[in-house]
């Protein structure tokens, strides 16, 4: 088969290529976009990360199209509709950054409980004071997981770890899960009431988007903390600037945030042949003015970045597609 890998990192060839000579393949660092599609046109297979955006527009151009194998465990960049309606089957990495993720959580929490950044900058520039520098303990404080999946799972075992107390909320409460890790499942607006931590870990979908707003927000405990390793368009920014400039929450850690690529690349908004909605010049906006927020920590979709974690993406990709090639499709989600 022909073998289109995106996004790639020069480290990650020598594994893609482990694939030949079985499967002729070809390697690039750049994103599959709508422009650069017909450069791969005869690829049977193609294995997007995050910032490809493969829509309707973009897999057209495959004729030959059997096999989307996504680097990722989420697959909103893909128009699953239409693979399916064409026979090509979507299949992902389900469970390759259960633990990084969750740590990086953590990582964004202390870091704001304990006013890391300034505290390390102040001290680059010799300066030992103290001033205004007061954290928080976690132990003790509600935590609010969104989301009981895996990762959520892993956040929890290390929030018991730190002696927090965990109200939990999902479609599909795990109640095993719930006596095992000792938590308790709760509506959105009680445990979003309860918590003085309130971390997401859903997927993107229309069911998910913009799952904290306004009216979420004002449910907040006053002083709260948001913390968003998911999916940025569950979260709706522009309502997030409204509560943090109004201080109904303290802080928030984001490593995702909507129209990543634009942030990246904010021409790339202009190159889409999609004229940009209002709300999406909007969220722009709003990203902007969350990065210059003192209380906002952001990491740029760092979370799953660990050496552990990128081995087993790339290991269970190529397992993935070499499984489809002998008839043995797996991890398929479309």
């Amino acid at each position: 088969m022909k073998v289109a890998i995106f996004e790639t990192e020069q480290w990650e060839h020598e594994a893609c290529l482990s694939l030949e000579p079985r499967h002729r393949v070809s390697c690039t660092h750049a994103t599959l976009t709508e422009q650069a599609a017909h450069l791969h046109a005869d690829a049977e297979v193609v294995s997007p990360f995050v910032y490809s955006k493969l829509s309707q527009a973009v897999l057209a151009q495959f004729d030959n199209l059997k096999l989307v194998a996504t680097r990722s465990t989420g697959y909103d960049h893909i128009d699953t509709d239409y693979c399916r309606a064409r026979g090509i089957a979507v299949c992902n990495v389900p469970d390759y950054g259960d633990s990084t993720v969750a740590e990086h959580v953590f990582a964004l929490l202390l870091g704001i409980a304990r006013n890391l950044p300034e505290s390390l900058e102040r001290t680059r520039r010799g300066n030992f004071t103290q001033s205004d520098l007061r954290g928080f303990e976690l132990r003790g404080k509600t935590l609010a997981v969104i989301g009981t999946g895996r990762i959520g799972k892993r956040v929890i075992e290390i929030a018991n770890g730190l002696a927090m107390s965990v109200i939990a909320v999902d479609r599909q409460p795990d109640d095993a899960a719930a006596q095992r890790l000792g938590f308790r499942y709760a509506p959105l607006n009680e445990a979003l009431a309860c918590a003085d931590i309130v971390t997401l870990h859903v997927p993107a979908s229309t069911e998910t988007a913009h799952l904290i707003s306004d009216r979420e927000f004002a449910t907040m405990k006053p002083g709260a903390v948001l913390i968003n390793t998911a999916r940025g368009s569950v979260v709706d920014v522009a309502a997030l600037v409204r509560a943090l400039a109004e201080g109904k929450i303290k802080a928030a850690g984001l490593d995702v945030l909507p129209l990543e690529p634009a942030l990246r690349d904010e021409a790339e908004i202009f190159r889409s042949a999609t004229k940009p909605s209002d709300q999406d010049l909007k969220a722009l906006v709003a990203n902007h003015v969350l990065l210059r927020f003192p209380n906002v920590f952001v990491t740029p979709h760092n979370a799953y970045n660990t050496t552990e974690a990128v081995g087993r993406i790339i290991g269970t990709t190529m397992e993935n597609i070499e499984a489809f090639a002998r008839g043995e499709p797996r991890n398929v989600v479309a």
